[in-house]
């Protein structure tokens, strides 16, 4: 039954296209404009337009949709090398899940995805690669002047140079969570042994070099270079340095995922221009947007396809878009709640 379903698949796509040239409005419902017979038995004959509302009903929106999206986007968005990789990059870890077996990767996309080779696999990550910037772009066309600068305002600092000293919490998986509390509780408390001392005027490089367990500075003096809010720091980290006065160390131990860093702020650059860093704020409020509404995409979409002109002729299959898109606007708010 699979097989039979994916073969009227890839039977279906030539076969609606053809048929699309030969739609015309006829009140609410589109129907063919040829009326020719597909084929004949003794006892009648099956109709294009028969055919054709067959095929609607069961499968048009789905085909639709991507023949819509192929005609919006491919022009706007040439396939580009940065594309071939990310797509090589998704099939290789898509193949590596299956031990590079072949014969299991086939089977688990044909069942999982629908699609029947790696070919139409990269049809289909190419069509996704291409709704993703279509959403990206169109997110960022809209952002507001006001946003842009208050961003700017808030968030955009000069590059910072730090020192640090980290103390790892001395924990494994086999510990009890009691065990493992306590572990990172002797941790804290030696970081703040060592504020007292620097309190008391220790000197912060020797510190680090005794100390630290950044194994990776910790012999220089516990030295971070130059480094900003996109330089992947931990958010703690980063923030705990962007607040400090160059000179001055944190107060108090910063948590990270790593354990905890006394910090101390060794140089600061002058702020960018806005107009430096414009592009870079477009990026981070159009993520920051994505991030925190699992339904924009999905909204973004239809304005896509809206400022492209979409219109429907036909109300099966506007309801039926209408009634696809509600429930993936939904399932997005789901997840999101849950």
């Amino acid at each position: 039954m699979q097989k039979r379903k994916k073969f009227m698949m890839a039977f279906m796509m030539p076969v609606l296209l053809c048929f699309c040239l030969f739609l015309t409005g006829c009140g609410n419902e589109a129907e063919l404009e040829n009326k020719s017979t597909v084929l004949t038995l003794e006892n009648g004959e099956i109709t294009a337009d028969t055919l054709y509302n067959e095929l609607k009903d069961q499968y048009g929106i789905n085909i639709l949709l991507d023949l819509l999206d192929h005609q919006i986007l491919d022009e706007k968005y040439p396939t580009t090398e940065e594309e071939t990789t990310s797509i090589d990059s998704q099939i290789s870890l898509m193949k590596a899940q299956y031990n590079n077996d072949n014969d299991a990767f086939l089977s688990a996309i044909q069942q999982y995805l629908g699609v029947e080779n790696e070919d139409e696999l990269r049809e289909m990550l190419s069509l996704e690669y291409k709704r993703n910037q279509a959403v990206e772009d169109y997110i960022k066309e809209h952002i507001e002047d006001d946003e842009v600068n208050e961003y700017y305002d808030s968030e955009i600092i000069g590059d910072m140079q730090v020192r640090h000293i980290l103390i790892k919490p001395d924990t494994n998986q086999d510990m009890t969570q009691e065990e493992q509390d306590a572990a990172k509780e002797a941790a804290r408390e030696e970081a703040e042994d060592l504020i007292r001392q620097l309190d008391e005027g220790a000197d912060f490089q020797e510190l680090a070099k005794e100390h630290s367990d950044d194994t990776g500075s910790a012999s220089d003096g516990g030295f971070i270079d130059y480094f900003n809010k996109d330089s992947n720091m931990d958010e703690n980290f980063y923030e705990a340095s962007k607040n400090l006065e160059v000179g001055k160390y944190t107060e108090e131990p910063i948590e990270s995922t790593y354990g905890y860093h006394i910090i101390l702020k060794e140089d600061q650059k002058e702020k960018p221009a806005l107009d430096e860093v414009k592009e870079s704020i477009l990026e981070d409020l159009m993520n920051e947007k994505l991030d925190n509404d699992n339904t924009l995409y999905y909204e973004t979409l239809i304005d896509v396809r809206e400022a492209a002109g979409l219109e429907f002729k036909d109300d099966t299959l506007k309801q039926q878009y209408d009634d696809l898109m509600n429930q993936l606007i939904e399932s997005a708010r789901n997840s999101s709640a849950s």
